[in-house]
C-alpha cells in the first residue's frame, strides 16, 4: 500500500473536504481518503500511486491548489 499525502490550499470547511475526497475517489481507485481543511492535506491510502501530474488540474478545477504530493510505502 501507498500513503500519498497531498498539501492543497485553499479547503475551507467540510464540504470543501468532500468535494476533494469525491473527486480522487472518482478518479483514483483508492482504500481509503481523509481530508483536513483544518491541516490543509488530504491523505490518500491506495495499492498504485496516484498520477501527480493530473492531480494538479483535476484539483485546480474544484478551486484549490496543489501544493505538494509526497508518497510512502
Amino acid at each position: 500500500m501507498i500513503k500519498t499525502t497531498l498539501k492543497i490550499e485553499g479547503m475551507r470547511c467540510k464540504m470543501c473536504e468532500a468535494h476533494v475526497n469525491d473527486m480522487i475517489k472518482e478518479n483514483y481507485d483508492v482504500k481509503k481518503v481523509k481530508s483536513s481543511a483544518k491541516n490543509c492535506e488530504t491523505v490518500v491510502v491506495s495499492e498504485k500511486a496516484l498520477d501527480a501530474e493530473k492531480l494538479g488540474p483535476q484539483i485546480a478545477e474544484l478551486g484549490f491548489k496543489l501544493i505538494s504530493v509526497s508518497s510512502e510505502e
